[in-house]
């Protein structure tokens, strides 16, 4: 296949030669002898460029870095009378793949151009790999359209810029954590770098330090051979720590080194191992609880909580229900090549009327599991029987007065009934109680912690 080769310099004779020889070799050559001619005909698409590091109108290295906005994968061979080490370096800083020094062998050009025309063509299989890997965890990928879901993408948008600091997550199980650390490093700088994640409550201590730092040969037991961790796998990417509130606390002093020095050590090993990581934990409980228990450190949540993003659950996001069902009923009606267009109004308003302790898993299932079922169609409440009745049942207990306590209770043990009342009848939602009582979920919140009602 023939590959599209730039030639620039000032010099007539030069770019003749040069661009000759290229030819012979089956490559298409375009020749330029200024800075603004460069530019101009890279923007039609070229696969390489051999720069003059002098040129009339621009020095080499201005439009070296304009060809790499222009586009990133492209390789330049930089063509220079300098043979200073000084000047190799600055090239190389701005991102050149070669260089020659002129006066030059026309073979050895030739061959750096083979050399360089091949990194070009990895380079953008990589990142068409890494496009295609990137794709279902886009910002597209976040559905919903409520407010607070509106705020969560800011959010994200805004962290993802920051691709050094920690991020915690935070949220029920089954909101979407994993989702969210995806798009945050699928849209950072970290994007092309791997993405490792490890759920902290699903190996016993030993085995999870080992999977993290590593370990040497002979460390213990089974160890008969040198481990690399998923620290120092994910070098210059991201680690997904989930269930972080799981970790056992010497764990939690070993990983709050790491975050503070960037450097561990494999277990059974005696040297530092330096690794450039963005570290992201999402945890369903409440840390600050677990701080005040005892069972977190409290100077490892402050590190962990540079940055946080808390995920409302799905009985709160109301306005996106019918969305992701939508979403999901056609993700497996593609999948399992089914004739089945969405839901109908009544459904729609099942769903809504439902508490969701599983939140957008628990849907996800459901949908999965009545796209296969159904007849092909339109999907009706009868697809849905499993929560039919949960449904209506939470619509029955919103009925009816409350029992106020018998006279000379004092109005905090009446404040306290009417929370358990509530909550009993919302089947635990806070939010649905708060409805009741006529209150911000943040107030029921607050008189949950207050009367220990959890």
């Amino acid at each position: 296949m023939s590959r599209r080769v730039l030639v620039v310099d000032d010099e007539p004779l030069i770019r003749w030669s040069l661009a000759e020889r290229l030819r012979s070799d089956g490559h298409v050559v375009t020749e330029a002898g200024t800075a603004a001619e460069a530019i101009d005909r890279a923007g039609d698409g070229v696969d390489l460029v051999l720069l003059d590091y002098k040129l009339p109108d621009e020095d080499g290295l201005v439009v070296l870095r304009r060809l790499r906005d222009l586009d990133m994968d492209i390789v330049v061979v930089m063509l220079t009378a300098h043979k200073g080490v000084e000047t190799v370096v600055e090239a190389m800083k701005a991102g050149a793949y070669d260089y020659a020094t002129k006066p030059f062998d026309l073979d050895d050009v030739a061959h750096r151009v083979t050399r360089a025309l091949e990194a070009t063509r990895l380079r953008r299989e990589l990142r068409t790999l890494r496009d295609g890997l990137a794709r279902p965890f886009s910002f597209a990928s976040v559905i919903g359209e409520s407010e607070p879901m509106q705020q969560i993408k800011g959010l994200v948008r805004k962290v993802a810029t920051s691709p050094g600091s920690t991020v915690l997550i935070t949220g029920e199980s089954g909101t979407g954590k994993d989702l969210i650390a995806k798009v945050l490093h699928y849209a950072s700088s970290r994007a092309a770098r791997p993405f490792l994640n490890i759920t902290c409550s699903a190996l016993p201590e030993n085995l999870l330090e080992s999977e993290l730092f590593g370990h040497e040969k002979g460390a213990f037991t089974d160890a008969r051979q040198q481990k690399r961790g998923l620290l120092e796998q994910a070098d210059d990417g991201t680690v997904f720590l989930d269930e972080i509130g799981e970790m056992t606390p010497a764990l939690q002093a070993k990983l709050l080194r790491f975050l503070e020095e960037k450097t561990f050590r494999r277990v059974g090993g005696s040297s530092d191992v330096h690794v450039d990581v963005r570290v992201v934990a999402a945890t369903h409980r409440n840390l600050e609880e677990s701080v005040r228990n005892g069972k977190f450190r409290q100077d490892l949540y402050f590190r962990l909580n540079v940055l946080r993003i808390e995920i409302p659950p799905l009985r709160d996001r109301g306005a996106d229900i019918a969305l992701l069902a939508q979403h999901f009923v056609e993700t497996f009606a593609r999948e399992f090549k089914r004739s089945v267009p969405g839901i109908t109004s009544a459904t729609e308003q099942l769903l809504k009327s439902y508490g969701w302790p599983g939140n957008v898993r628990e849907l996800r299932n459901l949908v999965e599991r009545a796209v296969l079922m159904t007849d092909d169609g339109i999907l009706q409440p009868t697809d849905f029987e499993t929560i039919r009745g949960a449904a209506g049942s939470a619509a029955e207990s919103d009925k009816g007065a409350f029992v106020l306590p018998a006279a000379g209770v004092n109005l905090e043990e009446v404040e306290k009934n009417l929370v358990v009342q509530a909550l009993e009848r919302a089947g635990g939602n806070q939010t649905r109680a708060a409805k009741l009582l006529g209150l911000h979920r943040d107030q029921i919140r607050y008189r949950i912690e207050k009367f220990s009602l959890k």
